[in-house]
């Protein structure tokens, strides 16, 4: 396995994203660079460029004479994000599937195993963020469409935060195996129609529970 050598903007960008992401910096909140840089043991210098990086990814909001902050979650972005999600990876499963070969399958459920094992331990952080990923990553791997790739790649880092809001607290964590065990049977089938709609409909699906919970806890403020 290649060693990746991240650096340190890279690893600045990792700590605060995990901060918003498990919502130990909540919504709205300021982001100090001074204070970030004291606490992560770094200059200023890599921690603006970590919040300009996490602003792409659409966690972080610079606002005039207030500075950073992190952005607030917002019923109507997740349609977008969602919605495009849904369009692009079932276009990069389209594209992969009949290519999938039996090892990639059996990889795939190799992570979903260890996915399933996260999820009933409760370890919602691993479970939700790196094997998720892994899984979906794995059936997209032969799709050969790098430019498609790289806009779901940051649709999913947009959309991360949402995705563990659904896991902990609108009823993903019960949904999601059972679902992602569905789509792995249709890509073995090499049932393209079927996994592509499947797909669409897991994250929709996600979407609209979401969606849900976030009017609910607006309603309750």
């Amino acid at each position: 396995m290649a060693i990746v050598h991240k650096t340190r903007t890279q690893l600045v960008a990792e700590a605060i994203r995990e901060k918003i992401l498990t919502g130990e910096i909540k919504a709205g909140e300021p982001l100090r660079q001074a204070a970030l840089a004291d606490e992560l043991n770094v200059s200023r210098i890599p921690v603006r460029e970590a919040l300009l990086q996490l602003e792409a990814e659409g966690l972080v909001n610079f606002e005039a004479h207030k500075g950073a902050t992190v952005t607030r979650l917002s019923a109507e972005q997740i349609d977008e994000i969602f919605d495009l999600r849904a369009l692009l990876e079932a276009e990069l499963l389209r594209h992969s599937i009949e290519k999938l070969t039996a090892r990639d399958l059996l990889e795939a459920e190799a992570i979903l195993a260890e996915l399933e094992e996260a999820t009933a331990a409760g370890d919602t952080q691993l479970a939700t963020g790196k094997l998720n990923a892994e899984f979906h990553s794995k059936l997209y791997s032969k799709a050969q469409r790098p430019q498609t790739r790289e806009l779901v790649d940051v649709y999913s880092k947009n959309s991360e935060r949402y995705v563990r809001m659904h896991i902990l607290l609108a009823g993903g964590i019960k949904t999601a195996p059972e679902e992602h065990r569905q789509l792995l049977e249709l890509c073995r089938d090499k049932n393209t129609k079927g996994a592509c709609d499947f797909l669409k409909k897991h994250i929709t699906g996600a979407k609209d529970d979401i969606k849900a919970l976030l009017l609910k806890l607006e309603s309750e403020q």
